[in-house]
């Protein structure tokens, strides 16, 4: 089963501070980082080093290509199988920018310019589509353009989806979801859709209007909830010391997609993403701290 994560690829800039800056001060940055970054290709390394058949398909501009190159050496296939389509090219706009900011206590803020992640278009996704057939998964988040054309797109070919509704905005109320097999999200963006504030709320709430979904709700140091029409379960959070909580959920999207691929229960899938997740919030940066299949399961 292949897995094609159509998805950004975003330039990290990683100032680490005391505390995050407040309206109208200057602030010393205590260190200073780049890093490779953007959801799709946090969670593309971490499908490719969870050990999945993992594509990944996106824009970026010349000052991107080295990104490429780290989601080849994790195992990411920026290409088609035959070699005669590429699935990441280049625009004249610039790759996509963030500026994150990571205090003392490990948290984050950022600030995102989506550059060449917006200038998706029909012909692009018509093409890559065409490498994938029913059954394989198209993994989405909201930080490039067409997700609710590729969402349907993918529904009429028959294929699995897992969408993050990341950033959560008016786009995602465009999306049909009911045709996403799994949502993966985290509270904020389970209030924003729901309306509610307990996690447990947000789940009944959603399984009401989607009920073939399978919705796996992160709750930060809280764990993890997940939600079908048939099972429920919850995952308590691996306690770890926390460095950098930047790509934290994009690992768990790419541990647990691997292990729902090949069959495993959520109990497993919530067990092996979550313990992924904590090394890699133990590390910094996003992408390149993300472990491999055999630091998690060893």
């Amino acid at each position: 089963m292949k897995i094609l994560n159509f998805g950004s690829l975003n330039i990290d800039n990683v100032y680490h501070v005391d505390d995050f800056v407040r309206p109208g001060e200057t602030k010393k940055a205590l260190s200073f980082e780049v890093f490779p970054g953007g959801k799709g290709l946090n969670q593309s390394v971490a499908l490719a080093r969870a050990g999945a058949d993992a594509y990944h398909a996106g824009k970026i501009g010349a000052d991107g290509r080295w990104l490429v190159d780290l989601m080849r050496r994790s195992g990411v296939k920026a290409e088609a199988s035959d070699g005669a389509a590429i699935f990441v090219r280049e625009t004249d706009c610039g790759t996509g920018k963030a500026i994150i900011q990571v205090n003392s206590e490990g948290q984050n803020a950022i600030i995102l310019y989506e550059g060449a992640n917006k200038t998706i278009d029909w012909a692009f996704v018509d093409e890559v589509f065409g490498y994938f057939e029913a059954g394989d998964i198209l993994v989405l988040q909201n930080e490039i353009n067409m997700v609710p054309e590729m969402i349907d797109l993918a529904w009429e070919r028959g294929m699995q989806i897992a969408l993050n509704p990341s950033p959560a905005n008016e786009v995602i109320h465009q999306c049909d979801l009911r045709k996403v097999r799994w949502l993966l999200l985290n509270e904020i963006e389970g209030e924003w859709l729901t309306g509610k504030k307990k996690p447990e709320e947000m789940a009944e709430t959603l399984m009401e209007a989607y009920p073939n979904m399978e919705i796996i709700l992160t709750l930060g140091s809280q764990g993890v909830l997940y939600r079908s029409e048939s099972r429920k379960c919850y995952q308590a959070a691996f306690e770890v010391n926390t460095v950098d909580t930047t790509g934290a959920g994009d690992t768990f999207t790419g541990y647990f997609l691997k292990c729902a691929a090949d069959g495993e229960s959520p109990e497993t899938a919530l067990r092996v993403a979550s313990k992924a997740a904590a090394l890699a919030v133990s590390r910094p940066g996003a992408a390149v701290s993300i472990p491999y299949w055999a630091e998690v399961v060893e």
